[in-house]
């Protein structure tokens, strides 16, 4: 302290001089002086450490660091507490504030540090070895960010650490061993990174742990036997592991034990028989989707403090034994999904008589087991705070019990794949706070009854494939929220009611299919204005399709197939331009072809079978692939496609034979004259040097650009702005100073050979092709650079989310990884790319290098086809590619170009399959693993059908295996979630079969995976 006192009056002493000479400064020169003094009146080292760290944050939102300047002592600023002896730094807490940046190696400097807590912020870059210098240090928190690489050996020197939080980041690498030198160590939590190499087994040398979780990890290996000796264990989570072999004996012995977290591994075995003795504190048992098997303990009973027992997607078999009434602060209970059975008659369902005294219960489901008989009465007895019922997917019989209607707190009652017989129980609406009701695929009957329509938040509402019969009640029109209505396969008679139709909130789903439904389609349907599915196919509707049907803007499946209507199509339909699929078949229609269909660009099948049209058949648009439409049975029709072997339209006469009027041929012959001068001004134009197709345009010209353009746009063409590189080109990020709009500029590497054919090629394909799914080319430059080389790219509409490729494996650069929907979606945005390529364009076109890395993502994560340097015309000899090399790229080309076939479409199709299997396992084809002979192909082919989960992406299922605990308005189904993904899984092996006649078409391609969409999107 003696040293710094001269220090401070030298300063004070100057500033006084400094007054003395001008003393028309004295204010800012005495503020200046003391300021000085203040900001070194501490520790320097401490001072400068956290200079340094604030020097490498890059963004500061809410200007958090704003008081961190000399006008504050730095134990002053926020975020900064120091000790009140040493004026030393002991806690940074800088918690949720947005910062992101590099966190200062420097803060190892700190070495009175005790508390780090930056959690919630986007830290990037590695971990800081120079942490291990913080020996008093006891809380170090910076989960929630983006640190990347490995967690620093160097942290065992910390040897006062209490609490280790580094979970949700993308480190990588194996837990060290080192860890366990951390003696004082309590609380562990690595879950939501990439770590691999196993639980380590030294872990169980830390007696102190009480916490340790580690989900969410492709950890692979064993549970360690050693991690039974932490007495002081309450909670251990390792699910989304890849963990395998059985759960140690010895964890079943840790009596303190809150929470026993395993779900989705793969572990087998059973659980001990007297659980409910050795574990008497569990809380949380959850154990789903896994191997599991033998008997269900009926121990479990005595865990009375259990809140959470989630065993579901096992091979749990055995009557169900427990006694739920002794769990008394149960609140969520989940068996589906296993082999557990039991009958009614045989008194074999007493479990559910037992759950009356469970007053807390939120959520029951038995879904998917082989309980039989009828459903206990004693069901309504749940808890009236029960919110979740599903017992679908069982052989329950019998009639429906009424005294459901006494669980008023329901917002999902799921019914549904059962032998229920009899009618709905009209007290069903009772249930004022249903959301979800599902009774579809039972032998119900009766009529719909119209207390239904007393469900006023109703938002789904599953009946079809029933016998259910009598009129649709127009009570149904209440249901003010209603977005699915699925009524089809039943025997429902009468007009449909007006009222359903005038539900805007109907935006999803309407499907009354298979039915007796009559009269004419009330003018009201025109109101759904936001419908995206309307079925009214197979009934006895009749009258004329009505013109407010245009309405329904937002539809992509309109069918009105094997019904009565007649008249012609009405031209108010051609406003319909998002659908893709439309059935008209089996009526009477008449009339020509309406010619807007033509414009359909989304349009993937149109069928007018069995009707009564006459007149020529287009041959533009949906019309120009046979495969894409279908107009049997219309015996009046001509023209049109070759192959649709249809007669020639006869030429209509000309004014009865008289001749045209002077002016009249004046006025041909003045045409005539301009179109031959302008055909041979657009002939002497085309002749000029590198004259390039443009795709796009700005107020009816084309967007003209030049190098010194993309120069700037692209700041040089400058290493920051590159976002892609390959064989024949660099693609840069760029702003155009037309409309400051994002572009990507595509520069060919013209020295390579090839370069110069490919941009041809790709240029030839621009001309011809218009999709939704495929990448926008905005404009193209074709020159020298200033150096006098030649100069040659093209400009695309940029993709803010980057390729496919880049979420699948480097998802460091990502917030958040793909779920299972969007992952469907982009395969099916892929598959429409592709159809329209083969099937819809003329001629044909292959893409030839169809892989993750060309598919890009937009702003809504809507995947784009791009870089048809590889592509060909069929038919013709525009392809870059010759027969002596190998076409495409490894991996994705299939097995005959290697021997020097054609391209053809059926060598899309497996690059495509090989692709979907990339998107579902998270492996790329070229994995080390996959050699001799062993390919990803291979290795999905030998998992179907049971065992898919084994391969799957472990972040693929996220969405859907969300604990009903966190996330109670998660309707889950996890049965139905793994059909999809096996029947997603076996489209990929279809199409990626060695012999090109056996690979899947990509329609039924197309078709199959919007099936599984649908059945995903249901749960």
């Amino acid at each position: 302290m003696n040293s710094k006192k001269p220090r401070s009056c030298l300063l004070v002493n100057f500033s006084n001089i400094i007054t003395f000479l001008f003393s028309g400064s004295i204010i800012v020169f005495l503020v200046t002086a003391t300021t000085i003094s203040a900001s070194y009146d501490g520790n320097e080292t401490d001072h400068m450490a956290l200079l340094s760290f604030k020097k490498m944050i890059t963004r500061d939102p809410y200007g958090v660091l704003n008081s961190w300047n000399t006008s504050f002592h730095f134990c002053d600023w926020s975020g900064v507490s120091c000790g009140k002896r040493h004026r030393r730094v002991t806690a940074l807490q800088l918690i949720s504030q947005g910062l992101e940046g590099s966190l200062s190696p420097h803060v190892g400097n700190l070495t009175f540090l005790r508390r780090i807590l930056l959690e919630n912020n986007s830290f990037q870059g590695t971990i800081p070895q120079e942490l291990g210098r913080l020996s008093r240090l006891r809380v170090l928190v910076l989960q929630l960010n983006q640190f990347n690489g490995v967690i620093p050996t160097n942290l065992s020197r910390c040897s006062n650490l209490e609490q280790l939080f580094l979970d949700t980041n993308h480190l990588v690498g194996s837990i060290p061993k080192e860890v366990s030198l951390l003696l004082k160590l309590s609380r562990l939590a690595l879950q939501d990174n990439n770590l691999t190499g196993g639980i380590p087994s030294s872990l169980g040398n830390i007696t102190s742990m009480q916490i340790i979780s580690v989900s969410s990890n492709p950890l692979g290996g064993s549970i360690p036997d050693t991690l039974g000796r932490l007495k002081s264990l309450r909670l251990i989570k390792a699910g989304d592991c890849k963990l395998y072999g059985t759960i140690p004996r010895s964890l079943y012995n840790l009596s303190f034990l809150t929470t026993l977290y395993l779900v989705t591994n793969q572990l087998s075995g059973t659980i001990p028989p007297d659980i409910g003795a050795t574990l008497p504190n569990l809380v949380f048992l959850q154990l789903r989707e896994n191997q599991l098997g033998g008997f269900l303990p009926s121990s479990i009973s005595n865990c009375s403090k259990l809140r959470v027992l989630e065993i579901r997607n096992n091979s749990f078999r055995g009557k169900l034994s427990i006694d739920f009434g002794k769990l008394s602060d149960i609140y969520s209970i989940n068996l589906g999904n296993t082999n557990l059975h039991g009958r009614a008659e045989a008194g074999e369902m007493k479990f559910i008589d037992s759950l009356k005294n469970c007053s807390k219960l939120v959520n029951f489901g038995i879904f998917n087991c082989k309980f039989e008989g009828v459903l206990p009465g004693s069901i309504g007895n749940l808890s009236n705070q029960i919110e979740y019922l599903d017992v679908s997917g069982n052989m329950f019989s019998g009639n429906i019990p009424s005294e459901i209607s006494n669980l008023v707190g329901l917002s999902m009652l799921e019914l549904s794949r059962n032998q229920f017989t009899g009618k709905i129980p009209s007290i069903i609406g009772n249930l004022q706070n249903l959301q979800y009701l599902s009774l579809y695929q039972n032998q119900l009957s009766g009529s719909i009854p119209d207390a239904i329509g007393n469900l006023s938040i109703l938002g789904t509402l599953y009946l079809d494939s029933n016998a259910l019969e009598g009129h649709i009640p127009s009570r149904l029109g209440n249901c003010r929220q209603l977005s699915e209505l699925f009524l089809s396969d039943n025997k429902l008679s009468g007009n449909i009611p007006k009222e359903i139709l005038q539900l805007s909130s109907l935006t999803i789903t309407l499907s009354l299919f298979h039915n007796n439904l009559s009269g004419s389609v009330p003018g009201d349907v025109g109101d759904l204005k936001m419908l995206t599915n309307l079925d009214l196919s197979y009934n006895r509707l009749s009258g004329n399709i009505p013109r407010s049907l245009g309405g329904c803007i937002s539809l992509t499946l309109l069918n009105l197939k094997g019904n009565l209507f007649q008249g012609m199509i009405p031209s108010s339909l051609s406003s319909l331009r998002g659908l893709e699929t439309l059935d008209l078949s089996y009526n009477n229609l008449s009339g020509n072809i309406s010619h807007f269909f033509e414009q359909f660009s989304f349009l993937l099948y149109l069928n007018l079978s069995y009707n009564d049209f006459e007149g020529e058949v287009p041959i533009v648009g949906v019309f120009a692939n046979s495969s894409a439409f279908s107009i049997l049975g219309n015996s009046r029709l001509c023209g049109g496609l070759v192959e649709l072997g249809l007669p020639k339209c006869k030429l209509t006469k000309k004014h009865n034979g008289k001749k045209f009027p002077l002016f009249v041929i004046f006025v041909l012959s003045v045409s005539g004259l301009i179109s031959i001068f302008s055909f041979m001004y657009l002939c002497y134009k085309r002749k000029s040097k590198d004259q390039v197709p443009q795709s796009s345009s700005r107020n009816g010209r084309f967007l003209k650009i030049s190098y010194g353009q993309l120069l700037k746009a692209t700041n040089g063409f400058s290493e920051v702005n590159l976002i892609g590189k390959g064989g024949f080109s660099s693609v840069y990020k760029g702003t155009l100073d037309e409309d400051d709009k994002l572009v990507a500029v595509k520069v060919l590497h013209l020295q390579n050979r090839g370069a110069d054919r490919s941009f041809t090629a790709e240029c030839e394909v621009w001309r011809s092709i218009r999709h939704r799914n495929l990448l926008k080319i905005i404009t193209s430059c074709s020159g020298v650079d200033f150096q006098g080389n030649d100069f040659k790219a093209l400009v695309y509409e940029f993709m803010p989310n980057g390729s496919l490729h880049d979420w699948l494996h480097t998802s460091e650069s990502y917030t958040s990884r793909l779920n299972l929907i969007q992952r469907i979606n982009i395969l099916i945005n892929i598959a429409y790319a592709l159809d329209y390529l083969h099937n819809n364009c003329i001629p044909s076109i292959v893409h030839g290098d169809v892989k993750p890395s060309n598919i890009l993502l937009d702003e809504d994560m809507v995947a784009h086809v791009g870089d048809f340097g590889l592509a060909r015309f069929l038919g013709t000899d525009l392809s870059l590619n010759s027969s002596s090399v190998i076409k495409g790229t490894i991996g994705y080309a299939p097995p005959e170009y290697g021997v020097g076939n054609e391209m053809t479409s059926s060598g899309d199709i497996y690059s495509y399959g090989i692709l979907l299997l990339e998107v579902m396992t998270g492996k790329k084809p070229t994995d080390d693993r996959f050699k001799e002979g062993f390919s990803l192909h291979k290795f999905a082919y030998m998992a179907l059908p049971d065992h898919v989960n084994d391969i799957i992406d472990v972040e693929l299922l996220n969405l859907h295996h969300e604990d009903y605990v966190n996330a109670r308005s998660r309707l889950s189904n996890a049965k139905i979630i793994e059909e999809c993904v096996a029947l997603t899984v076996k489209i990929g092996v279809s199409c990626s079969v060695d012999s090109p006649s056996q690979r899947m078409n990509i329609k039924n391609v197309v078709n199959e995976l919007q099936h599984i969409l649908d059945a995903i999107q249901r749960i």
